[in-house]
């Protein structure tokens, strides 16, 4: 019998990864590749859409060598949410203060668009209701705005900008669709009108955009998972070893795929809600987006969204995040002073987590603390070294800490290292708390996805902080199981997304809080310090501002 295959993209930060998927969610083969990143000044981070698209082919060809061409079905792409730009005959054109035209992407976390991103929120238009009352510099129209302020040439050249994601369906097929979730989440489309806004252009000083029936920025927009009616192309399929006409899906961001294939994973052991509006996805990486669907519109102050059809068609999205996590769990201890010891003891990173882990163990049974996490009463972490993204969208915050010692041992480490991991915790249970205040329904449960939740200890911290069994996918691959069911579902092996992720979603672990009183007295009273940092953060700012 003939199997059915998918294969999913997922284009992130640092790498391109593509897998071969059955039908029903399991995970055959997968294939990684590096791309490059260049930071020519302070704050710009830049990427090739060739290196990118060409790492994309080599991941492809990898994987779908491990069967036949007849047999793969369907391919789905996601991407970070970084601007694209392409001249008027489809060559890379330059980003950068370089000039150089093999830079062609503004990655994600740039952010060299503060002031832009300042007039923009200036406007207060309506549309900005949807990304929680502020526009974030990590936006896409923040950026173009910065192009036409900076890059004068760049801006007259330009013959299409696009969203990564939609960049990729571009390469495989030739059409230059835009995603829903693309566009809603990262472009300021108004989904509830479902039209670009020429107003909202208008006001932010970005009317040439609407130019040719919008075409720099997409005349025809298509739901994730919606078959691109072309279909692989010549040229691609050759490139990636497959058959031209492969159903190629209308893409999605990266965390967003994460978050599909989150909401369809289910627990096997306990009663929990299973409906994919009880639910929050956290897609931890570099940083973390935090999602969660609702079936009627949330506003919620410092909250992406409501953005209608994002994931799931006639379901609305809250998109939050913490713009630095595990980059940050990789910089607190690579800059202790007793790192190159743990190198040499440990090697890796991941052994230096466990050993941490274990360590902080050793020093709970040692001081005879009921919970880990009591070793941390006199030490306390605001964690925004690289500004807020959630609740309060403010990207000019930084790091705290209280209770720093002259200790240099690994005892000082990995007390760090605990409050930085609750603090991220506490982040996390201020956006429920926000969306809650809200008006949103009690999330259930958090399913957890990414490099961290490979770390037993943070996963333990974020369910006694958020008081929420937390869910470990036994498929790891989230984010490209993801990408798969978007490509299942333009095949026609399921008629929705809602059937895809339901079906290839699997099963998960379940980690369940610490019920005790104690621990729930330690943890109000931690949050309300964690709290109280970012007010003072802020007097202190208004006293040196005055």
């Amino acid at each position: 019998m003939t199997q059915n295959y998918l294969i999913g993209v997922d284009v992130g930060t640092g790498s391109v990864r593509a897998a071969l998927i059955t039908s029903k969610g399991q995970v055959v083969q997968s294939f990684v590749k590096p791309t490059k990143t260049w930071n020519p000044l302070p704050n710009h981070y830049e990427q090739s859409s060739d290196n990118i698209w060409s790492a994309v082919c080599d991941c492809v060809r990898n994987v779908s060598a491990h069967c036949g061409k007849d047999e793969i079905k369907g391919i789905g792409f996601d991407a970070t949410c970084s601007l694209v730009v392409i001249d008027k005959q489809g060559h890379p054109l330059t980003v950068s203060t370089t000039g150089q035209n093999e830079q062609n992407i503004i990655l994600w976390m740039d952010h060299r668009a503060q002031a832009e991103a300042d007039f923009i929120n200036s406007t207060k238009h309506d549309l900005l209701n949807y990304v929680g009352g502020t526009v974030s510099l990590e936006m896409e129209c923040p950026k173009l705005l910065w192009l036409k302020n900076n890059m004068k040439q760049t801006w007259s050249k330009a013959g299409a900008f696009f969203d990564l994601p939609d960049f990729l369906t571009y390469k495989a097929t030739g059409s230059m669709t835009r995603s829903i979730c693309s566009t809603v989440c990262k472009w300021n489309f108004d989904a509830v009108k479902n039209s670009w806004s020429t107003s909202f252009l208008k006001a932010v000083d970005l009317m040439e955009l609407a130019n040719d029936n919008f075409k720099l920025i997409g005349e025809t927009l298509g739901n994730p998972g919606n078959r691109i009616a072309q279909g692989l192309s010549q040229e691609a399929a050759d490139a990636m070893g497959l058959k031209i006409g492969t159903a190629v899906a209308i893409s999605m961001i990266d965390a967003h795929a994460g978050a599909l294939a989150l909401l369809g994973c289910r627990s096997s052991h306990t009663n929990l809600p299973e409906s994919l509006t009880s639910k929050m996805a956290i897609i931890c990486g570099t940083s973390s987006c935090h999602m969660t669907l609702t079936e009627a519109p949330i506003m919620a102050p410092g909250i992406w969204g409501p953005y209608k059809n994002a994931i799931i068609p006639n379901l609305y999205l809250n998109e939050a995040g913490q713009s630095a996590t595990g980059v940050l769990m990789d910089f607190v201890v690579q800059t202790h002073p007793c790192y190159d010891q743990l190198v040499e003891q440990h090697g890796s990173m991941s052994n230096i987590y466990k050993f941490l882990n274990k360590h902080l163990d050793d020093l709970k049974q040692k001081k005879q603390q009921k919970s880990v996490h009591q070793l941390t009463a006199s030490l306390h972490m605001w964690p925004d070294y690289h500004g807020n993204r959630s609740p309060l969208a403010d990207p000019n915050l930084k790091g705290m800490i209280s209770g720093l010692s002259m200790t240099r041992d690994v005892d000082n480490l990995a007390h760090l290292y605990l409050a930085l991991m609750q603090a991220l915790a506490y982040g996390t249970r201020h956006i429920l708390d926000v969306l809650a205040r809200s008006g949103r329904e009690p999330i259930r449960s958090i399913l957890l996805c990414g490099g961290l939740s490979k770390n037993n200890l943070f996963v333990q911290t974020h369910a006694d902080i958020c008081a929420v069994p937390v869910l470990l996918p036994y498929e790891t691959e989230a984010v490209l199981l993801g990408s798969a069911m978007m490509g299942a579902c333009a095949a026609g092996i399921y008629p929705n997304l809602q059937s895809a992720a339901l079906a290839m979603g699997g099963t998960a672990e379940v980690v369940k809080p610490d019920p005790s009183e104690m621990n729930r007295d330690y943890h109000e009273r931690k949050y309300r310090v964690f709290l109280k940092m970012v007010e003072d953060q802020r007097k202190y700012n208004e006293i040196m501002t005055g």
